[in-house]
């Protein structure tokens, strides 16, 4: 049982990888969401069930000079960013000081040369998003939006300002709608897809929509020149509320030439400037040579294995989602690449002929989950560089130890790419050689 919160000043003493404070209590830590490392602040402790305990920030009484005024009406509500207080200049350190720890934490390492950070707009960058969408008994309303922060709940917001125009009005506009349909408790989830020249918003529906509801939708859609796409069941089911006019997703890498066609519900970089930027850092990094062969692992619908295309003799992709490697030689052919040839292949397993080859360079981009099995791999396949792009600093440093204590590599260089400012989460990229 819960007792009465309790208020404690003391001072913040460092910053956690989720970018909440640290506090020393009673000889214990505890995490303060919103405060920065060097604050003397006002802490409400609340003490639950099993010793936990819940801190929230009441008042900074000395702020850092890093401190900004979060221009979000939302954000400490809404989980979807996590440091909109922290200037952005300073969020860029410290995203770069938690792909530093990994490393040294983890792996024992030191990064010999750091990447010049990429960064880009801090505001409307985001081209895909998965919102919550749920009808309140209490405000009898439907809100659509981010989770809460620390909770299941759906943040009560009209608009957000990450996401990209026009969708950044999406919370409100389809709270709206949804309210006049049928579908009040029917509709869990909306999913945002933008490329280049068509916008897309997948609508998943637990029941049948009446032709009311479908007209809902369709004004919907005219209101913010986005196409509606309703998903009964999984992936498969995904149709255009109206073919005829929908649009083809996709987004271009204009230095290569290459254009890169999508579905709604693939996968592909929520920042589509970092993403160009990104791209071009690791075919740069890469030094492909004109008779090279380059194996690209978690290839995902082509975004590197195309442009590296462009340069080598030969690429092969390979990506465990069946749907994403068809859309990669789809994309191939789009762009009248033949050098370019995609595998399916579950990469846990380890055991593919292509593994057992030899290759002048190779290219990971694992999930978050790291790329354990295939770095294993590397002595055998012989690569005379590696470029590893990372969603999760700590998989990829227990996969730099891997590469560098057992696999006789050594790490060359690394950097951050902020593919999502004003959140904690972190994307690193970092460059291996192999040890001659």
């Amino acid at each position: 049982m819960s007792r009465e919160p309790v208020e404690v000043e003391t001072e913040i003493v460092g910053l956690t990888h989720d970018g909440h404070g640290i506090a020393a209590l009673d000889g214990e830590r505890v995490f303060v969401p919103g405060a920065l490392p060097g604050e003397r602040a006002i802490l409400s402790i609340e003490r639950r069930r099993r010793r936990k305990r819940r801190v929230n920030l009441v008042e900074v009484l000395a702020p850092v000079a890093d401190r900004v005024e979060p221009p979000c009406e939302y954000f400490g509500r809404c989980g979807g960013c996590a440091v909109q207080h922290l200037s952005y200049e300073a969020q860029v350190r410290f995203k770069e000081s938690v792909v530093r720890d990994a490393f040294e934490r983890i792996a024992g390492l030191e990064i010999p040369e750091w990447l010049v950070p990429l960064t880009g707009e801090q505001w409307h960058y985001r081209r895909r998003a998965r919102l919550g969408v749920r009808y309140v008994d209490g405000k009898e309303r439907v809100l659509v939006g981010f989770k809460e922060r620390a909770t299941r709940y759906v943040t009560d917001m009209s608009s957000c300002r990450v996401l990209v125009k026009p969708m950044d009005r999406l919370p409100g506009e389809l709270s709206r709608t949804v309210e006049q349909t049928s579908l009040t408790r029917q509709l869990p989830q909306a999913e945002v897809a933008v490329g280049d020249d068509a916008r897309a918003v997948v609508l998943r529906v637990l029941a049948e929509p009446t032709p009311d509801d479908l007209a809902h939708f369709a004004a919907l859609g005219r209101d913010l020149g986005i196409d509606i796409y309703l998903q009964t069941g999984g992936p498969g089911t995904v149709q255009p509320l109206e073919p005829e006019t929908a649009g083809t997703l996709s987004y271009k890498l204009e230095e290569f030439d290459v254009e890169l066609e999508f579905a709604p519900t693939d996968f592909v970089q929520v920042n589509g400037a970092i993403n160009a930027a990104m791209v071009h850092r690791v075919v740069d990094r890469l030094e492909i040579a004109a008779s090279d062969r380059v194996l690209d692992l978690y290839c995902g619908l082509g975004n590197f294995s195309l442009p590296i295309a462009r340069h080598a003799a030969e690429v092969v992709g390979v990506e465990g989602e069946g749907g994403l490697v068809a859309r990669a030689a789809h994309n191939a052919r789009h762009n009248d690449i033949s050098n370019a040839q995609f595998v399916t292949a579950d990469l846990l397993e380890a055991d593919w002929p292509f593994l057992r080859e030899r290759w002048d360079l190779v290219v990971l981009d694992p999930p978050r989950s790291g790329a354990d099995a295939a770095v294993k791999l590397m002595r055998k396949m012989g690569p005379r560089r590696i470029v590893y792009v990372s969603c999760h600093p700590a998989t990829l440093a227990r996969d730099a130890l891997e590469l560098t204590a057992n696999q006789g590599y050594r790490l060359v260089a690394a950097g951050i790419a902020d593919m999502f400012p004003h959140t904690h989460h972190v994307e690193a990229l970092a460059v291996f050689d192999r040890c001659d």
